[in-house]
């Protein structure tokens, strides 16, 4: 049997105490597509391969497992992407020619709550021979399984020819995961049940004409093909539970003055700009540091990158930066030592040519000032 020293075992104690309250059962089924029916052998099978999973039309979503040599991963026939989680993902269309869609629906694990928040999250990334990507993803609530015999769109004419079933609709926007096509993009947004939820479906639910679209590639004809692993739907419990921060005793870190530092940490939900906890972290560390130095002052800068359009990417990065701001002044610093301001994707400090120069555009940046002469 393998020992522990003392002090690790204290460590590994103290941050069970801490992170188990922060996390609710993933209401989910098998929500990284591991377990199946099937070991994958061609296009189209996931309703009747992957276990608890289907498809609420006939369009072919596919499924991927490294079980498979004809549907395996990493390589499959629309590129290369390694499972994110264990050995298989789930692959479909968000857009096609003539609106052709693919959807995946799962039961969870019980009906929401009403009034109760939720967060719901996933991991995606774009297939390399994708001509398109879509700039947003659909997340559909139901209290009834939906089953419809058309390859279109799910759209609310189509929806509400079901009778008797009630829908919760979620579009999350992203400023990154649309054209990734290497790197697992987390998506994710926050809702308030209506107490009808008991199905999840996620896919495009708009037509073309109203599909939001960045061309990948010239004289672009096909599609916008996407990769999806590890689904959960999760009680919010953000605003019941505290989390400890590093805000008592010393600061961790000391900060040149005058100096333009990056949060490397610091990542948000769409729209709603919401700190992660690894966010609240680092943000925390700058707090104590702060806190320590009473004559110090601080100015908060958001970026983006250049994809979208001006007018959007400004509000965004202000939106971002304000909640970084927002963070310090909730942790008690005073409202006189803090300022933001959002450039939008001005200022690069790498290319946008790149998908990995864009990520690194996408940042909050700080600089900590001294008194005034």
């Amino acid at each position: 049997m393998a020992r522990f020293p003392l002090r690790q075992m204290m460590f590994l104690w103290l941050g069970m105490c801490v992170s188990l309250p922060l996390r609710s059962q993933n209401l989910v089924p098998n929500p990284s597509f591991e377990n199946f029916l099937h070991c994958p052998g061609h296009l189209g099978n996931f309703s009747t391969d992957v276990e608890g999973w289907s498809t609420p039309t006939a369009g072919s979503t596919d499924y991927f497992n490294s079980c498979s040599p004809e549907m395996g991963t990493p390589k499959n026939f629309n590129g290369v992407q390694p499972a994110n989680f264990g050995k298989g993902y789930a692959g479909l269309y968000l857009f096609a020619p003539d609106d052709y869609r693919e959807y995946f629906q799962v039961e969870l694990i019980e009906t929401l709550r009403k009034g109760v928040r939720y967060q719901v999250s996933f991991y995606v990334s774009l297939a390399e021979r994708s001509d398109f990507a879509v700039k947003e993803f659909g997340v559909l609530f139901s209290n009834k399984k939906i089953a419809l015999p058309i390859k279109k769109e799910l759209s609310k004419k189509r929806l509400y020819q079901q009778k008797n079933n009630v829908y919760n609709y979620l579009e999350i926007g992203y400023s990154n995961f649309y054209s990734d096509t290497q790197d697992w993009i987390l998506v994710h947004t926050r809702f308030e049940a209506k107490g009808s939820e008991k199905y999840l479906i996620m896919g495009n639910f708009k037509g073309n004409s109203r599909t939001r679209l960045f061309q990948t590639k010239r004289n672009a004809k096909q599609g916008a093909y996407y990769y999806v692993d590890m689904v959960e739907v999760v009680e919010d419990r953000s605003d019941k539970v505290e989390v400890d921060l590093p805000i008592v005793g010393k600061a961790s870190k000391t900060f040149e003055l005058d100096k333009i530092h990056v949060f490397e940490d610091v990542l948000f939900a769409f729209d709603k700009a919401v700190l992660l906890e690894a966010a609240k972290v680092e943000v925390g560390r700058v707090y104590s540091h702060l806190s320590e130095h009473k004559d110090l002052s601080i100015s908060i800068n958001g970026y983006t990158d250049t994809v979208g359009s001006e007018k959007y990417n400004r509000s965004l990065s202000e939106r971002r930066a304000k909640a970084v701001a927002d963070y310090l002044l909730h942790l008690g610093l005073e409202k006189n030592r803090v300022t933001w301001k959002g450039y939008g994707g001005k200022r690069p400090i790498a290319s946008n040519a790149t998908a990995q120069g864009r990520k690194r555009n996408r940042r909050v940046e700080f600089v900590i000032r001294g008194p005034k002469p």
